[in-house]
């Protein structure tokens, strides 16, 4: 089995292929390299720098001829989305529409795709199920939606299949941003977080347990669409909280209003990915903030 990652060097990425090496599965690795870092990646993977939005990826389809893609390569941050829509969607929507067209070009049996909770905007009831009102609330949101819709299209005219993961919020060593990052390297530096309401909620899940699921949706015969949560609803003043514990450092955090497009709240059922793709974390949350916190501690020494 040869299995193609885009943005394999990235955060997400460079575990999904650690998972995929252990269970002795050919890697090919794929990454522009903007935010991802080839120290992510063992020496011996076979790396290609490349955009994935460039026509220049069908040579490496034909080359290599893999027979899954997972597709991780994305613009990721809400933020940036809402100053650059553009730039958002030549990388969210043309990156995965190309994906697609060399999928079918090269008969590769199943795409993975990437997507995330941030397609449901702020429901209205809870937990979120794939089936529930779709209301994305920043151009990312929109640009991963779109990508879903043109994958399910793929599938049902040229039967290229896709399993579609909406993952809700990641987290782990050596993610290059987000609020449990920004909140551990603030303590660890004594400087003051900034809490941006505190009353929102996230579903965080860890990353190991996303690499789990991108491997048990190559092998799992069924398509769809997937949550890929913890299932378990965290306040970001409780975050904020643990991680002050666990580093034992306190600062008085800064108070500011929620940011334009974000989330007020956020739990996803993972109760058909459990059944369908006989996945489930492994790691409860402060587990995995454990695991976090030392990591950046040890890098801090």
């Amino acid at each position: 089995m040869k299995v193609l990652v885009t943005g394999a060097a990235g955060f997400i990425g460079s575990y999904v292929v650690e998972a995929l090496l252990k269970q002795q599965i050919s890697v090919i690795a794929v990454d522009n390299l903007s935010t991802g870092k080839l120290s992510n990646l063992p020496e011996n993977v076979l790396f290609y720098e490349i955009d994935i939005t460039q026509e220049d990826l069908e040579a490496i389809f034909q080359l290599e001829q893999p027979d899954f893609v997972i597709h991780l390569a994305a613009q990721s941050s809400v933020i940036e989305s809402m100053s650059n829509p553009v730039e958002d969607c030549q990388a969210n929507l043309f990156g995965t529409l190309n994906i697609l067209r060399y999928a079918r070009q090269f008969d590769v049996k199943k795409c993975v795709i990437a997507s995330t909770a941030a397609v449901y905007g702020n429901p209205n009831i809870f937990p979120v199920l794939e089936n529930s009102k779709l209301s994305p609330l920043s151009f990312y949101a929109l640009s991963k939606l779109s990508a879903e819709k043109y994958a399910q299209l793929y599938e049902k005219l040229f039967d290229v299949k896709s399993t579609i993961l909406r993952f809700s919020n990641v987290f782990g060593p050596k993610q290059p941003n987000g609020v449990i990052t920004s909140f551990i390297h603030r303590l660890i530096e004594g400087e003051n977080p900034v809490i941006y309401d505190g009353n929102q909620t996230r579903d965080f899940i860890y990353v190991k347990d996303i690499a789990t699921a991108c491997l048990q949706a190559i092998m799992s015969e069924h398509t769809g669409i997937y949550n890929i949560s913890s299932g378990e609803e965290i306040s970001i003043q409780r975050l904020y909280d643990e991680i002050a514990n666990l580093t034992g450092m306190m600062t008085e955090p800064v108070y500011e209003s929620l940011r334009e497009g974000e989330i007020q709240r956020s739990i996803l059922s993972n109760e058909k990915a459990i059944a369908s793709l006989e996945w489930t974390p492994s790691y409860r949350f402060v587990e995995g903030l454990k695991e976090t916190v030392h990591y950046y501690t040890l890098q801090k020494q």
